[in-house]
């Protein structure tokens, strides 16, 4: 514990190694806190509001132990800002020497064997992406880890990352023949040998798995397990836990099992034929479900002979391929792989058809041209806590929303951690001086047809005040795009529309322009950090409760409602309030930011549970009046620091 006194102290390491660095208790005590989870082979769930510096409050007590430590965090992108800075930085603070690795997904290392012997461009139809070809294989003949990431002039969204990347399905694992060259194995092993380990959500669930291939085990002999983000484990472990099919894994078998006959088996022209049955089936099936996308509960299938034919079809083709490459696959590691996953993805379709009632829900989700089946566990608890009593290490779950009004048990009931020790901190930001919340007065209720109009309307006052620099974020893309229609011309800032450029490149225009209105949906509301004046105001059109119809929700509030409990309380509004703290989160990201948050839905106001939003909100001022925000924005920050003072 000196030692982190030492590092966080005034007078310490960090503060004499980072620029700007400032004591704050909660960091400190945050470190501690995992120091002794870690020393006590305990379970910790911490909630540290935004500007805690969580991150360096759990890498330095994880390199201090000297234990092996795996941190897993929600997305790639906070993965490359862990291992190309954060651990960089602490390394260089401490002085001490420290071997850390990182590892993604297998779909984000360069597959040398789907390289050489993939996909053909050329009889697929694909010239357009012979350059991105040719660039990556220019690429592969330099590269050391193989991480998709470090060719920029491709993009990952690129079509052609698919025909030389692997998947759990195609990948060939034990048996390919370029396994000596395999970057991912190689990643795997470095990780292996490394003290602190930076994954991601789905690799940390995924290690089941990984360990019955016998393709590492990264958990074996882990010391502690630190999730970063934790808000959003339960989900990634819940689609882990169950069983997708999508139109997109059966036709990239057929095309798979294409190449591969013709690369090793040229003469058996009817198990080409077959894989080309499997594809066209595999499309066509889209035609039988609604335009819109959307998902759907399982009945819908059933109900509909087309779509039950169909699936009865893909059966047969799938039983067909697997038939043909069982044949076929003593010729070729390749096609003994497609044999597998054809069996596989029947077995698949077989499980997705059985009615498992009681333990599942089954649901299907369409998109523009493609479709998915999955199956879902009610509860992930008793499993997801089996799952850690197997490793015997330390766990730790933060992030910056994980209570619901100073309460945790929506979180550790969901994994089933109800015995955790739990800790809050909150953020060190000076919210009575930084912002203001503002709930402005006489709009509809949300299921108003002019909703939305109304909600632009009383919007476009404060965007003027703010003079742009704005996240207006909605709940659902149909606001968002009636939204857009709404303000087209009528504002004198720059106007960004989620979907109309990647968010990448939407993000950085934002932030250059410095004055421009940027309106999103839920991939803006959390894992985005714009500092400064760039963003002095964040709207939000609605409370963001998940939608009712939504299957697998509406399965689990069944459920619940079975068992006697008022699922409202214990699922509906608890995910809801950690959605909004999330949105609200976008606005103050450092000690001198300031700025308005709008929140625009009068039931924050009109119903009882309103309190339990506001109540989980850090402590900002609020308001109902337009003419206080203008003035808040009139002032500017040396006038407020001053009053404050």
């Amino acid at each position: 514990m000196s030692d982190l006194h030492t590092l966080f102290g005034a007078e310490g390491a960090l503060a004499g190694g980072l620029r700007g660095f400032q004591p704050r208790p909660q960091q400190l005590e945050l470190a501690e806190a995992i120091a002794q989870t870690l020393q006590s082979h305990g379970v910790l769930v911490a909630e540290a509001g935004t500007g805690t510096g969580k991150t360096l409050a759990y890498l330095a007590p994880a390199v201090l132990s000297g234990a092996r430590v795996l941190v897993a965090t929600g997305t790639k992108n906070l993965q490359d800002q862990l291992f190309d800075k954060d651990i960089p930085l602490l390394r260089r603070v401490l002085g001490t020497p420290f071997q850390a690795a990182l590892l993604k997904g297998r779909s984000n290392y360069l597959c040398p064997y789907r390289l050489e012997n993939g996909v053909g461009f050329e009889w697929q139809g694909r010239h357009p992406y012979l350059a991105d070809h040719e660039k990556i294989r220019a690429w592969a003949g330099r590269t050391k880890s193989g991480d998709i990431a470090e060719i920029p002039d491709v993009p990952e969204s690129a079509p052609v990352w698919p025909a030389v990347t692997s998947t759990a399905d195609n990948c060939l694992g034990q048996d390919c023949p370029e396994l000596h060259r395999c970057f991912l194995l190689k990643a795997r092993r470095k990780a292996q040998d490394a003290r602190i380990v930076v994954i991601n959500h789905h690799l940390l669930c995924a290690e089941w798995r990984l360990r019955q291939e016998g393709f590492g085990e990264l958990l074996t002999d882990a010391d502690a397990v630190i999730v970063d983000e934790a808000h959003q484990l339960a989900e990634t472990a819940g689609q882990f836990l169950g069983l997708t099919l999508s139109a997109r894994r059966m036709v990239e078998l057929a095309r798979d099992s294409l190449n591969e006959q013709h690369r090793d088996a040229p003469e058996m022209r009817e198990l080409g034929d077959a894989a080309e049955r499997l594809e066209r089936h595999a499309r066509d099936l889209r035609r039988y479900f609604s335009a819109q996308s959307g998902r759907g509960p399982w009945a819908d299938v059933e109900n509909n002979p087309l779509l039950s034919d169909g699936l009865d079809e893909l059966t047969r083709e799938l039983d067909g391929l697997a038939r043909r490459l069982e044949t076929a696959a003593a010729r070729g590691k390749g096609l003994e792989a497609c044999w597998k996953r054809a069996v596989e993805l029947r077995d698949n379709l077989s499980q997705l058809r059985q009615d498992d009632a009681g333990e599942w829900v089954r649901w299907y989700e369409t998109f523009r041209q493609g479709y998915s089946f999955s199956r879902t566990p009610l509860s992930i608890a008793q499993e997801f806590r089996r799952f850690m009593d197997a490793f015997g290490a330390s766990w730790i779950f933060l992030s910056a929303t994980l209570s619901v009004n100073g309460r945790f048990e929506h979180f550790t009931g969901a994994l089933g951690v109800d015995d955790a020790q739990t800790r809050r901190w909150d953020s060190p930001f000076d919210y009575a001086r930084q912002a203001l919340c503002y709930l402005p007065a006489g709009l509809p209720e949300p299921s108003s047809p002019g909703y939305t109009r109304a909600v632009v309307e009383a919007a476009l006052p404060v965007l003027r005040a703010s003079r742009g620099r704005a996240f207006f974020l909605f709940t659902s893309h149909q606001a968002l795009q009636e939204a857009a229609r709404l303000l087209e011309g009528r504002l004198e800032f720059p106007l960004y529309v989620q979907g109309q450029q990647p968010k990448p490149l939407l993000l950085e225009q934002f932030k250059t322009h410095g004055n421009a209105v940027l309106l999103g949906t839920s991939s803006f509301w959390e894992g985005v950090d714009v500092r400064g004046e760039a963003l002095s105001c964040v709207i939000i059109d609605k409370l963001p409760f998940a939608s009712p119809g939504d299957p697998v929700l509406k399965a689990r509030l069944d459920a619940l409602k079975a068992r006697g409990v008022e699922p409202f309380s214990a699922m509906q509004l608890p995910a809801a309030v950690i959605a909004l703290k999330q949105g609200a989160g976008r606005l103050i990201r450092d000690a001198h930011d300031r700025g308005v948050l709008m929140l625009c839905d009068p039931r924050l106001k009109s119903k009882g549970y309103g309190r339990v939003f506001l109540d989980s909100l850090p402590p900002m001022r609020r308001t109902q009046r337009l003419d206080e925000v203008e003035a808040f924005f009139a002032a500017g920050p040396t006038e407020l620091d001053t009053a404050s003072a």
